[in-house]
């Protein structure tokens, strides 16, 4: 899988892309993007401009992966197991039979309309490496879940897509 490395402000004020690639300090709070040794922290500005970043998020592009389960002919077919095998008895079987669901699809009819349109969930989770509780570095997971396929195959690891890893000394 293609990755792409965007660097981010350690208090989370912006990514450094598009026009704010080139900076070396955040806008927004001052702080180097770049780690700071101590013994560093306080000569030249130019102490700054070295070394590795401070938070860098990992981006897996989703594109290619939507692309490859509409080439899949079964998958496909169970991407629109919403609009086409859902049973709507009143019971709780699909998010979209909960009352967000419903206010969602009420909201937006015209995306309701096309079946093949992709519902999708986000979800986050930090993890501290190595089971090291006093390891001040973690790591944070945001995954992808299609809403569209059927209950017992949105959440096999096949289907969830890890679109980000975001790496952190905090």
């Amino acid at each position: 899988m293609k990755y792409q490395k965007i660097h981010a402000c350690p208090n989370d004020g912006l990514l450094y892309r598009n026009e704010f690639e080139e900076m070396h300090n955040c806008p927004r709070c001052g702080v180097s993007r770049y780690k700071v040794k101590n013994d560093d922290e306080y000569n030249s500005d130019e102490s700054t401009k070295k070394g590795p970043s401070a938070k860098v998020l990992w981006y897996l592009s989703i594109i290619p992966r939507f692309k490859c389960l509409f080439d899949n002919a079964n998958d496909t077919k169970d991407l629109t197991w919403h609009a086409d095998w859902r049973n709507c008895d009143g019971m709780l079987y699909h998010p979209d039979d909960s009352s967000q669901g419903k206010n969602i699809n009420s909201r937006y009819p015209e995306f309701n309309k096309e079946a093949r349109n992709l519902r999708l969930g986000l979800a986050s989770d930090g993890m501290n490496l190595y089971d090291n509780l006093s390891n001040q570095h973690s790591s944070w997971l945001v995954l992808l879940v299609i809403y569209n396929l059927p209950p017992w195959l949105s959440m096999k690891q096949k289907y969830m897509m890890l679109s980000m890893v975001i790496s952190s000394p905090r």
